[in-house]
């Protein structure tokens, strides 16, 4: 594109109009302003880019996360330190702007400076040039009337009554007319050497304004590159930041982060034993020569024998008589103190003894849903998945059942339907 110059764009119509300088006068101001304006701008981005980073920065030091285990933790440090680093460089790119600020205003005066120093060149140029033109137009003005007077002298001497003294009135006004002539090419000559010199301080000028006029551009051109550049960085440098983040996200493990606290708070590796019914009276009685029952085994025997009767458990009782009571059976297999039904054992002799009709093998086949390790010589060994024949239903929950031939008493709340 072929360049234009400010020199040959900006002349005025008339010899004492201004108009083009005063339209570069004006561009110039403009630009001051424009200046002005982006050091407004980047004051207020910088302003906000040191809040942003101060505020980053307060949130990654006052985030919590210090409940968190393992790889998950990691990765929630990470970012907080990223985000800190984000936030620094926010801060600096804050600094940045403000040195851009003060480079601005610093280029700013200076262009002032030149152009306050080229405007009063020209000021005093173009009054001078004002001076001598209204000075050179009333002697135009005077030039022309005395030589009108000299005229109309010189033609009114043949019309005269007294001749001499017309000649002599004309030879005065054409000396006058030729003295105004004079002044007046006197004036036109000064005039025109004044123009000159204003045409060149014109075009000096007009040079030096442009020249102004393209260092402004292109400082501000720079400065918005140089803006654009530290906020692409910028951009760049999140990314990188983030990307770090990411690279520990990335080792970011479910099963570890759950093994890593099953491992550090782990309470215990079984559920606790079932609470189960403990009967207070001893499951065996023996009678004396008098035939008074005497208990057999202890309560440690009877802490032993357990029930689940009242959790839920398979066994049910039939508390509506004392008939379906079943009595305790001693080690000869004699009828002994049944419970009643406030379970109290009445006297012996007092009450019939009523056991329940056993179960024949092959009708009710049960399942062993826990193990259980015998504890006495009349009970039982049974392991998990083990399956028994019920012989008898115990009211005291211990079932005697049957198995590969063996028989013996075990807690019947062990047992499921198969």
């Amino acid at each position: 594109m072929t360049p234009l110059m400010f020199k040959n764009a900006f002349w005025g119509t008339d010899f004492t109009c201004h108009a083009g300088y005063d339209t570069v006068i004006q561009r110039l101001r403009d630009g001051r302003q424009m200046c002005k304006d982006m050091e407004e701008l980047l004051k207020m981005r910088a302003l906000a880019e040191e809040k942003y980073g101060k505020e980053l920065v307060t949130i990654a030091r006052k985030a919590g996360g210090h409940t968190e285990i393992s790889t998950l933790r990691e990765s929630l440090e990470q970012l907080k330190t990223q985000m800190e680093n984000i936030g620094n460089f926010h801060i600096q790119i804050s600094d940045i702007l403000k040195e851009e600020v003060k480079k601005i205003e610093t280029f700013r005066e200076r262009q002032k400076e030149q152009r306050k120093k080229f405007e009063s060149i020209m000021d005093k140029v173009q009054k001078k040039k004002v001076s001598l033109f209204k000075k050179t137009t009333e002697s135009k003005r005077n030039y022309e009337l005395k030589c009108k007077e000299a005229d109309e002298a010189d033609q009114g001497v043949a019309a005269t009554k007294h001749p001499e003294k017309a000649r002599h009135r004309a030879k005065q006004c054409r000396q006058a007319a030729n003295e105004a002539e004079k002044l007046y090419f006197t004036n036109i000559v000064q005039l025109e050497s004044v123009r000159r010199d204003w045409e060149e301080t014109h075009k000096s000028t007009c040079e030096v304004f442009q020249q102004l006029e393209g260092d402004r551009i292109s400082m501000l051109r720079c400065n918005l590159w140089d803006h654009c550049n530290h906020f692409s960085m910028q951009c760049v440098k999140e990314d990188e930041l983030y990307e770090e983040v990411r690279k520990v996200l990335e080792r970011c493990d479910i099963i570890t982060d759950i093994n890593y606290f099953i491992e550090m708070k782990k309470t215990g590796q079984s559920p606790p034993d079932p609470i189960v019914f403990e009967s207070y009276y001893p499951r065996e009685t023996s009678r004396d020569s008098n035939g008074q029952a005497h208990f057999t085994g202890g309560e440690e025997d009877m802490m032993r024998r357990r029930s689940d009767a009242f959790l839920g458990s398979s066994l049910r009782i039939n508390a509506d008589s004392p008939q379906n009571s079943r009595p305790m059976l001693t080690s000869n297999g004699e009828s002994s103190v049944e419970l009643s039904n406030e379970g109290y054992a009445p006297l012996p002799g007092l009450q019939p003894a009523a056991s329940l009709p056993s179960v024949a093998p092959d009708e009710d086949s049960y399942i062993v849903l826990f193990a259980y390790a015998a504890q006495q010589e009349d009970e039982l060994d049974m392991s998990r998945g083990d399956v028994v024949q019920v012989l008898d239903r115990g009211e005291d929950g211990w079932w005697t059942v049957e198995k590969n031939g063996l028989s013996g008493l075990v807690p019947g709340n062990y047992l499921g339907k198969k």
